[in-house]
């Protein structure tokens, strides 16, 4: 605070002395600063919660029965102390109850349990409290995110979870605002847009709670956003500071010395793209330093050619660290520097105390998506070690001392003019799905992924006004349809769950799944390990060597992360299940190496001796391809492919094959049509203006030829997938 640094008794003079009209100007001048100083200390402070609420003494040691915070505690372990169910009975778990979810898109947030309450986001940033004993729904609430705002969010309309604080619950929408909601009805309190513009930025992150503030960023980072982390008042909603994390046009000046400085690590007009950065998970409070640390997300586009970029571009695809009360910058590392991959650094942070070489270390955890693990010290940034828990080639080596990445000279392919596969790819070796960390065993439980990505860029590539932004040829990179290309695709992309010593930095064990994208993980005193699979199941393993315990039919996918609480002496264990996120999205083939599941977006809620029963699933109606004959030229399919990898792909699916949350293009009946489909692409029929479900209109990209080039070729590859066999 800035007054704790000037101090009254700096500026308070003694009595006997105040004898002359000049000395009592004197004091009166200097009284005046001190209250001057005390209104400036006070601003940056957030509103103090009320005392009998969610204070900042519980999230800081919450109730060992109840999950106040996204990762349960400021430090983001993930961890529980509960012990009631264990590795010795945990084969006795069943359904205590479940509820059924209104939205068929992926579910990702961890929910929260205070005074008998579970909180949960669901997709489109919808809020539901449930009594956390029975499963009756005790409200809802529904921002009603405009559905055309898909067209501008990378990875689905998912929500991480809310966050609870005094009486308060807290959201960040999918369209760019912060609400904030009473507790005990769900009537909402204040809402307020905080995003710089709502046609390149969304929030799907959590939001964390220190000292009265709310701290919130955004994502973007595909389109021309300017990345920061942003804190805001819990009783109002009104900025109190606000950190960019990728420095703005020279010409206008710069926030703060750590702009200055960063700006010395981008070349060409970087601003005019937004660059990047953004910080779209990761937040974690430490406040042993009084530090808030958080991840930021890629370089802005991917192909540094694109934009003339050259140099590390600072701070992206790194952790950094800022004051929690100023925003003033701490310290940084970069995890991926030049980052053209994709490497978002947004994995979660986790603290922790542990004694390395000998030596009680504060440090933070780190499991990025560049397939590295970091043990950075907490409190100054400084590299202590890392070791990668994936193979990966990007990098040739990783400097002992600094912890820099040497990039291998191949990785840069828009140098080499080349195609480059690179492992990991752009799916992250670990992304947003959060890891936990038991003190008990001193392990990390990492939902991994082993996939590669191809990467090339893209020629005399343009900036548009809608869609990706990426510099990338998405055209050349498109699976073709080759079954033997296809088959070693499927062979080489798989998941794991790897249990990783962050002091040695090796692999204690690990469970291989057949396909990635599995869900996160929850560590328990009772040596268990949970998790939801891409597959269909929510698993226990025992924490220490990795053994299958209890497993439990999910009917989809599971991607987001389990909690457990306990009420009455009973212990819980909660988890959100529903297949979607970017792989399914737009993963094509790919997305179904793990199984076609279908969403069904539920709560589902455990204890020991549950007898509750799901519904059985909805059978997979199976399509079959009827394509109308090819008409057009090759000259058509090269463009309506290089127009699809563009502005299609990141929701109808790479080369057409859709994940089975969005629509497969290959099976529209428009396609018989062509002023059908420029009806619904260019005139927006299917808007939310014109009576549809949020397709907008790329009427500012696109024209009736283009339109036309996107329809053969999705009649090309619907014939194509259909002499293979294939649906």
């Amino acid at each position: 605070m800035v007054f704790q640094r000037v101090g009254l008794r700096k500026v308070r003079l003694r009595s006997d002395i105040l004898v002359t009209g000049r000395l009592l100007v004197v004091r009166s001048r200097l009284l005046a600063l001190s209250a001057l100083l005390l209104i400036v200390a006070c601003g940056k402070q957030g509103s103090a919660p009320a005392s009998s609420g969610v204070t900042d003494a519980l999230l800081s040691s919450p109730p060992v029965g109840e999950w106040l915070s996204y990762g349960n505690d400021h430090a983001e372990r993930r961890f529980s102390e509960l012990t009631q169910i264990s590795d010795e009975n945990v084969d006795q778990l069943g359904l205590a109850w479940s509820a059924d979810l209104d939205t068929a898109r992926g579910q990702e947030a961890t929910p929260l349990m205070h005074d008998g309450v579970l909180y949960i986001s669901t997709a489109w940033s919808m809020v539901k409290a449930f009594d956390a004993k029975t499963g009756a729904l005790k409200w809802t609430y529904d921002p009603k995110v405009p559905r055309e705002t898909l067209v501008r969010a990378c990875c689905d309309a998912v929500n991480r979870g809310v966050a609870l604080y005094g009486d308060k619950v807290y959201v960040g929408t999918l369209d760019g605002r912060l609400v904030a909601l009473e507790q005990k009805t769900g009537k909402v309190v204040f809402e307020k847009t905080v995003v710089p513009n709502q046609q390149d930025y969304t929030i799907t992150g959590a939001p964390r709670v220190a000292k009265g503030k709310i701290f919130l960023g955004s994502g973007g980072a595909e389109f021309k956003a300017r990345g920061y982390l942003a804190a805001y008042d819990a009783e109002t909603g009104d900025e109190l500071w606000k950190f960019h994390t990728v420095p703005g046009n020279p010409a206008d000046g710069f926030e703060n010395e750590a702009m200055e400085k960063a700006a010395k690590t981008w070349s060409g007009k970087w601003w005019e793209l937004g660059g990047g950065g953004t910080v779209w998970d990761s937040i974690t409070y430490d406040p042993a330093t009084n530090l808030l640390l958080f991840g930021t997300g890629n370089a802005e586009p991917w192909n540094p050619a694109a934009a003339g970029r050259e140099g590390d571009s600072l701070y992206t695809s790194a952790v950094v660290a800022v004051n929690a009360d100023t925003g003033e910058y701490a310290w940084h590392f970069q995890e991926t520097p030049e980052d053209r991959w994709d490497f978002d650094s947004n994995a979660q942070i986790t603290i922790t105390d542990m004694t390395i070489n000998g030596q009680k270390r504060h440090v933070a955890l780190h499991a990025p998506k560049n397939g590295f693990f970091y043990v950075l010290d907490a409190k100054t940034g400084a590299f202590i070690s890392a070791g990668n828990f994936v193979p990966q080639n990007w990098a040739s080596s990783i400097d002992p001392k600094t912890g820099h990445a040497s990039i291998n000279p191949e990785a840069r392919y828009e140098k080499t003019g080349k195609p480059y596969f690179s492992q990991p790819g752009a799916i992250g070796a670990h992304s947003w799905n959060p890891m936990s960390f038991s003190p008990k065993s001193g392990l990390v439980y990492i939902p991994a992924n082993l996939a590669g990505g191809a990467y090339m860029a893209a020629k005399d590539w343009k900036p548009s006004e809608i869609g990706f932004q990426t510099g990338q040829d998405a055209a050349a990179l498109s699976m073709p349809a080759d079954k033997a290309i296809r088959a070693a695709a499927m062979d080489s992309v798989k998941g794991a769950l790897i249990a990783w010593n962050p002091v040695t930095q090796e692999e204690a064990w690990r469970v291989s799944y057949n396909g990635p994208s599995n869900g996160g993980t929850l560590a328990t005193a009772g040596n268990l390990v949970f998790q939801g699979t891409a597959a269909g199941a929510f698993v226990a393993y025992s924490a220490d060597k990795g053994a299958r315990l209890w497993s439990f039919p999910t009917q989809t996918g599971v991607i987001a992360a389990p909690m457990t609480y306990a009420i009455d002496g009973e212990q819980y264990v909660a988890i959100l299940v529903g297949w979607g996120g970017i792989y399914d999205i737009a993963a094509g083939v790919l997305a179904h190496k793990s199984g076609s599941t279908a969403n069904i977006s539920r709560l589902l809620v455990f204890k020991l001796g549950g007898t509750a029963k799901l519904a059985p699933p909805p059978p997979m109606a199976k399509r079959v391809l009827d394509p109308p004959p090819f008409t057009g030229t090759p000259q058509q399919v090269a463009l309506g492919a290089n127009i699809y990898g563009r502005y299609c792909a990141v929701c109808h699916g790479d080369a057409a094959i859709a994940g089975g949350l969005t629509p497969d293009l290959r099976h529209s009946g428009a396609l018989n049509d062509a002023s059908a489909v420029k009806g619904i692409v260019v005139d927006g029929l299917l808007s939310p203006r014109g009576g549809g479900n949020g397709m907008v209109s790329f009427k500012s990209a696109l024209s009736a030829d283009d339109v036309e080039a996107i329809r053969q070729f999705l009649i090309k590859r619907a014939n194509e997938d259909k002499a293979l066999g294939q649906h």
